[in-house]
């Protein structure tokens, strides 16, 4: 009898046909023709199979269509190469070799996930977040774990969970926490967990897992990847007895399973609250309620779920002295809902500013508008649903970019008679261009001087830069000419750069 050696899949460098970037370009066009033919040309078992035959789910997660869109998923999402250092394109680029040998693995049980390298990345509050970049293979396999997990566990997931979820995100969390402030529950009880994705329980989320997943084998793949061990940055491997590596495409699926116990707890309690992720806000009616339900709320996490609830960062407070994904909530007298940006992301947004607009950008001023506006339209993709109240901001940003870079301007003219002469050029007044170059304050006070700023006027930015406030009131035209203004329409596209 043959003995099946568990191994993890690798990359076969002497496979690779030779010829230099030749050869690994026929390969790559091969690798991403094969995935897509391989994708459409045989569906995927259907999810009435999978129910119909429960034990079956490997196979279905193994389906050659569900490996090939795993793969041109984990493709779309880039990333870093894990521990073995292959990247995504050398995977794809093999695809057509890996696939089978992939699916065959999984299938006779010998396939083991590699270890997880262990990355730190600055966290906005300050500290450092561990992040765990599976190998790339591994990361494939998730992710046609997930792709055939998750439509089993959407449908009883809790409507308020909103982290990590199809056709669910930020906006829709916001959008229910402003229906209950405008019930008036203006009181909120914000719980943070304290390193949540490096305590959970493993046996307690495979006790979760098996509830609804009959098919033993995929549940023993899911453990498998939960033990795989982690390699710090200085190289030593160390042993996972608890926790979810916050980095592969399965994480945040496995994250809400866990908190699915607390959603349906806070549900039978009557409370209503909006979660995501592991950030979660409960309104009630009074401060009393809010520090009561905070107390039984650490009870059951701490005492069932076996969650570390962190004491520094939870309160019970009015919703505008909290931060929830980048926004402040604030209840007028009226009872309307306003939608600000929190403090945290004007200071982050300062920042990010000052990095992309440094006096001393050697570069041309195109290169600068290009960044800039890369950077604005994502932004204002996410934040795009302040109210009129909180948009008051983006009217300050924007001028706060036009001074910024009309600083740029003034910096590479060098010296005064050069700016002078650009002054001049544009048609401004020899006495405001004379006030302007020759005056012996900084940079930053001549950049708002009149000669600057009819140099170089608002219109001048409009035909090359991203302006967040008009950005805002195109988008809002509509129900700012009816009235009351709802920050929440979904189906409007963001404005297209005017570049």
């Amino acid at each position: 009898m043959r003995r099946v050696e568990p191994r993890q899949l690798t990359f076969v460098f002497a496979d690779s046909p030779q010829g230099g970037k030749g050869g690994r370009s026929r390969d790559e066009s091969r690798g991403r023709s094969y995935l897509l033919h391989t994708a459409k040309a045989t569906p995927a078992m259907s999810s009435a199979t999978t129910e119909s035959e429960p034990e079956r789910l490997l196979e279905s997660m193994t389906h050659p269509a569900n490996l090939a869109t795993a793969l041109q998923n984990v493709a779309s999402n880039k990333g870093a190469p894990g521990v073995d250092g292959q990247s995504v394109d050398e995977v794809v680029d093999q695809a057509h070799r890996l696939l089978p040998r992939l699916r065959r693995v999984l299938l006779d049980g010998s396939y083991r996930p590699g270890d997880i390298r262990r990355v730190w990345i600055p966290k906005p509050g300050g500290g450092q977040r561990g992040l765990g970049i599976p190998n790339v293979i591994d990361r494939w396999v998730q992710q046609a774990m997930l792709q055939v997990l998750e439509p089993i566990f959407e449908p009883v997931f809790h409507k308020s969970s909103h982290g990590f979820r199809p056709n669910r995100g930020a906006h829709t969390a916001i959008a229910e926490a402003t229906t209950y402030l405008e019930e008036g529950r203006s009181w909120l009880v914000d719980i943070d967990l304290s390193r949540f994705f490096d305590r959970v329980n493993h046996q307690r989320l495979l006790d979760r897992l098996a509830q609804r997943v009959k098919d033993r084998r995929v549940l023993t793949l899911i453990k498998r990847m939960l033990k795989a061990k982690v390699v710090l940055p200085d190289g030593m491997r160390v042993s996972t007895e608890k926790g979810t590596p916050q980095g592969g495409p399965l994480s945040p699926l496995l994250s809400n399973v866990v908190l699915d116990e607390l959603d349906w707890e806070l549900d039978r309690r009557g409370l209503r609250f909006v979660r995501y992720a592991d950030d979660c806000n409960i309104y009630v009616g009074s401060e009393r309620a809010g520090k009561r339900v905070l107390s039984s709320a650490r009870r059951f996490l701490e005492g069932r779920l076996r969650l570390l609830v962190n004491e520094e960062k939870s309160a019970v407070a009015h919703p505008e002295e909290r931060h929830f994904l980048g926004f402040r909530l604030r209840r007028n007298p009226d009872g309307h809902v306003e939608v600000h940006l929190s403090q945290r992301t004007v200071e982050r947004l300062k920042s990010r500013i000052r990095e992309m607009t440094s006096r001393s950008w050697g570069r041309p001023l195109q290169a600068c508008f290009e960044g800039l506006n890369e950077y604005l339209h994502g932004w204002f993709a996410y934040f795009r649903i302040c109210t009129q109240e909180g948009a008051d901001l983006f009217r300050v940003f924007d001028a706060h970019i036009r001074r910024r870079v009309r600083a740029i301007i003034i910096h590479q003219k060098k010296r005064s008679r050069f700016l002078l002469r650009a002054l001049l050029a544009r048609g401004v007044s020899r006495r405001a261009a004379t006030g302007t170059a020759w005056s012996r304050r900084g940079i930053w006070h001549r950049s708002n001087r009149p000669g600057m700023t009819r140099a170089y006027p608002n219109a001048w930015f409009r035909a090359r830069w991203f302006s967040l406030s008009d950005a805002w009131l195109q988008l809002h035209a509509a129900t700012l000419v009816s009235g009351q203004l709802s920050p929440f329409d979904f189906e409007e596209l963001v404005p297209k750069s005017r570049m």
